[in-house]
C-alpha cells in the first residue's frame, strides 16, 4: 500500500511539473510546511496615527523566542518579496500560540509603509527563525533601566510584557516627538499609574531630546542599574560614550536598527549583471537601495551587516564599507562576496544580481 501511495504521488507530480502537490497544498494550507516558515496575521491593531502592531499565527517549524528578540518578515510588495527585521512585542508564553510585530512608517521605508497602510487579516508572511541577543538574560537584574527612543520601545515592550514579574525596579526612560506619538503609550503610562514601572516620558518637539548628561539627574542611581538601550544611532553613540566615560560601559546594551555609517564619496555607475539594470550612484547611499529603487530583485535580511542576508558577488570594480570606509576592488573574472546594505560604489562596478 505504502508503495502504489508513493506511486501516485510521483504519478500527480509528473503531471503537475514543473510545480508539484506540495506546491498545491501550500496555496490552500500555507502555514504546513515547517520547511517553508510562514505565517498569517490574525488582527491589526493602530498603535498611532504610523504604527501598527500585527498579530501572527506562525505556522509549522517556529521556534521560541527570547524576550528582546526580533524576526526577519518577508514581504510581497507589488510582486517582489522584501525582508525586514521586526522586533517581537508579544511575550513567548501566549497560550494562543500568537506573536505580535509592530511596525512604525518610516520616509521611503517600502515595506513599513505598505504593512502599517495595506496590513489586513488573513495576509500571509513569510518569516525566518527568532534571532538577536538584545535580550534580559539570566539572572534577572535587581535593578533595571531602560532607555528608548521612537521605536526603540518595540523591543523593550517584549520585555517587559514577558518579564515584567521577574524585574523588581524598573524605570523606563523613552522619548517620542508628541505624547499621541508614544507607541504603547496608553500600555506604559497604565504601568506607571499601578507602580509596575516608573516612566519618564519626553516629547521632542516641545522638550528637546534627553541628553546623557541629563540621565544623571533623571536617574540619580544611574549606575548601579543594568542597562538596555534602543534607538536612533546618534542617541546610542552619546549613551554608549557616557557610560564608558563613567567607566561601567559593561552594564548598557544597546540595539541598532541602523548601523552607523560614514559619509560616502565619488560614487559611480553600478551594473546589475543579470538583469542588466545600471544605476547612476553618488556613493551615499548602499547598493541595496540603490538596486531596489531600480527594481532589482535584492537578497536582503537585517540591513544593518549583522545577518549576511544580502551578500552577492562583487565581479568588478570597488566598493565602500559605509561603516569603515574600507574599499573592496575585484578584477575582471572575480566574484568577491560584499554585504550590500553597507557597501556603496567607490567607482564604476557590477554586481552578480
Amino acid at each position: 500500500m505504502h508503495n502504489m501511495r508513493t506511486g501516485a504521488w510521483r504519478v500527480v507530480e509528473l503531471i503537475t511539473t514543473p510545480v508539484v502537490p506540495a506546491d498545491y497544498l501550500d496555496v490552500i494550507a500555507p502555514l504546513r510546511n515547517p520547511r517553508v516558515l510562514r505565517a498569517k496575521i490574525d488582527a491589526v491593531r493602530p498603535e498611532t496615527a504610523n504604527s501598527v502592531s500585527l498579530l501572527l499565527r506562525p505556522g509549522r517549524g517556529w521556534a521560541w523566542h527570547e524576550p528582546g528578540q526580533y524576526v526577519r518578515v518577508g514581504v510581497d510588495v507589488d510582486g517582489v518579496r522584501l525582508w525586514r527585521s521586526y522586533s517581537i512585542t508579544s511575550s513567548p508564553r501566549r497560550r494562543d500560540g500568537r506573536i505580535s510585530i509592530t511596525v512604525n512608517a518610516v520616509p521611503d521605508g517600502v515595506v513599513s509603509t505598505h504593512l502599517v497602510r495595506h496590513a489586513k487579516r488573513g495576509m500571509i508572511l513569510h518569516l525566518d527563525p527568532p534571532t538577536g541577543e538584545f535580550t534580559l538574560g539570566d539572572p534577572r537584574p535587581a535593578k533595571a533601566l531602560f532607555v528608548t527612543a521612537g521605536s526603540g520601545i518595540t523591543p523593550v515592550m517584549g520585555m517587559l510584557r514577558s518579564a515584567l514579574h521577574e524585574l523588581p525596579d524598573v524605570v523606563v526612560v523613552h522619548s517620542a516627538g508628541t505624547r499621541e506619538a508614544v507607541v504603547f503609550g496608553a500600555e506604559l503610562r497604565a504601568l506607571a499609574e499601578r507602580g509596575r514601572i516608573r516612566l519618564i516620558e519626553r516629547h521632542t518637539r516641545a522638550d528637546g531630546r534627553i541628553k546623557p548628561a541629563d540621565l544623571d539627574e533623571l536617574v540619580p542611581d544611574l549606575f548601579e542599574r543594568q542597562a538596555w538601550a534602543c534607538g536612533p544611532n546618534d542617541m546610542l553613540d552619546d549613551l554608549e560614550t557616557h557610560w564608558a566615560d563613567a567607566g561601567h560601559e559593561q552594564l548598557l546594551r544597546t540595539e541598532r536598527f541602523r548601523p552607523t555609517l560614514i559619509s560616502g564619496s565619488g560614487g559611480g555607475t553600478v551594473t546589475f549583471a543579470q538583469s542588466g539594470t545600471v544605476v547612476e550612484t553618488d556613493g551615499s547611499e548602499p547598493l541595496l537601495d540603490s538596486g531596489e529603487a531600480a527594481g532589482v530583485l535584492m537578497p536582503s535580511g537585517c540591513r544593518m551587516g549583522i545577518c549576511f542576508s544580502c551578500v552577492v558577488p562583487l565581479r568588478e570594480g570597488a566598493v565602500r564599507d559605509l561603516r569603515d570606509g574600507q574599499l573592496t576592488v575585484a578584477e575582471p573574472g572575480d566574484s568577491i562576496p560584499v554585504q550590500t546594505c553597507v557597501s556603496a560604489a567607490a567607482g564604476p562596478c557590477t554586481i552578480e544580481l
